[in-house]
């Protein structure tokens, strides 16, 4: 307050030197970030200056997002450095014009004359500090760019689906079959309905599965390679349950289909003079009963490891266990949306593997035994 007795407070503060210096660093970190976002470019597309098998492992270990976020911190700080070195123009000007109000205050020989340099130098204090203001709200508005932020829950659930919608799929179907079993315990034909669907998923997910190269090479690379990391384990529980889970779905369009063909035919028989389409209705019908019929039996069907543990327990609990078994795909499925975590995934993979070596796939072996003995001629 010394360097400002006169006019009793100090309109333009601020240490010019200080922001200069963070000028430079500024300025030297965005050109170090430009020539970044350069060497990455490169190298993510595919620049010939660097190939072979090392170059191939580092472009695939690196975010598709990287050199966007490089070169949006480059402009980001360039934007910076160069708002600061306005304010820092701004500030030595302002600073200068206090001195020289602060000058003619000292030097003021009546009240009057002192009234009206302080009522400059209160205008250059707003003045100045409404400068600050748009240059920190510049600065801010710069450093929101500087990195990615951290996605809300719904943008990241929504990145994680679009991403691997294989997984989004065998997801679904894992929630779905746990709701089907809770609702099928109060409401059989609804609970069966949604179970369904909750197959069909299954299968579609199977099918993107066994189409994605990288899901079999993570497969082929633990056979051929013995690379059994975490990404061949991942990948076979997939498989494993995918495959378990699209049986239910697999066996009521064959049956539905032995059974409306059979159907359409019988009524083609009946009126050889008739169209083709004759045989429409019977078949359509034939085939819904069947396919209805073939899921409501497999649905009752249990585990036989389960069975045989339960086999002192009535029909009422073991149905609650069926369900419990069920939720904890549906629990595992929903933890694939939270975020990130190599123990929790880990885990989830564990629960999956155990349950799909102790009751998915013995039910599905069980399933399609029945189903086999409906379709056999």
């Amino acid at each position: 307050m010394a360097e400002h007795a006169a006019l009793g407070f100090d309109p333009a503060p601020g240490n010019p030197a200080a922001v200069l210096a963070l000028t430079g660093k500024l300025g030297a970190s965005a050109k170090s970030l430009g020539e970044a976002s350069r060497v990455v470019t490169d190298l993510v597309s595919h620049s010939s200056s660097w190939q072979g098998e090392a170059a191939t492992a580092f472009r695939a270990s690196l975010s598709r997002d990287l050199p966007r976020y490089l070169a949006s911190a480059h402009t980001s700080l360039a934007e910076a450095a160069r708002r600061l070195t306005g304010w820092h123009d701004t500030l030595v000007a302002h600073r200068e014009l206090a001195a020289r109000y602060e000058a003619q205050a000292a030097a003021a020989k009546t009240p009057e004359a002192l009234t009206d340099v302080r009522r400059l130098a209160r205008e250059l204090a707003a003045e100045h500090a409404a400068a600050a203001r748009r240059v920190a709200a510049t600065l801010n508005a710069a450093t929101d760019k500087l990195a990615p932020k951290e996605p809300g829950l719904l943008s990241s659930i929504w990145h994680k689906i679009t991403e691997n919608p294989a997984d989004a799929l065998s997801n679904a179907s894992a929630i779905l079959g746990a709701i089907g079993a809770g609702v099928a315990l109060f409401f059989p034909p609804a609970g069966l309905a949604i179970m369904l669907v909750g197959s069909g998923l299954s299968l579609a997910a199977l099918a993107m599965h066994v189409s994605d190269a990288k899901f079999r090479k993570s497969l082929t690379d633990g056979f051929t390679k013995g690379q059994f990391d975490a990404d061949f384990w991942k990948s076979s529980v997939t498989l494993l349950g995918d495959t378990a889970g699209s049986v239910p779905g697999v066996a009521a369009i064959a049956s539905g289909a032995k059974a409306g063909t059979a159907a359409a035919r019988a009524a083609m028989a009946a009126a050889p003079e008739a169209s083709a389409l004759t045989g429409l209705a019977p078949g359509t019908t034939a085939f819904r009963q069947a396919a209805w019929s073939t899921s409501d039996d497999l649905r009752q069907i249990e585990s036989p490891l389960t069975g045989w543990a339960m086999r002192s327990s009535d029909q009422s609990t073991r149905n609650k266990v069926g369900v419990a078994v069920a939720g904890t795909g549906a629990v595992t499925a929903l933890l694939d949306y939270a975020p990130d975590n190599e123990t929790v995934e880990h885990s989830s993979t564990a629960v999956d593997g155990t349950r799909g070596v102790l009751d998915d796939a013995p039910t599905a072996i069980k399933k399609s035994g029945h189903v086999w003995s409906v379709l056999r001629p």
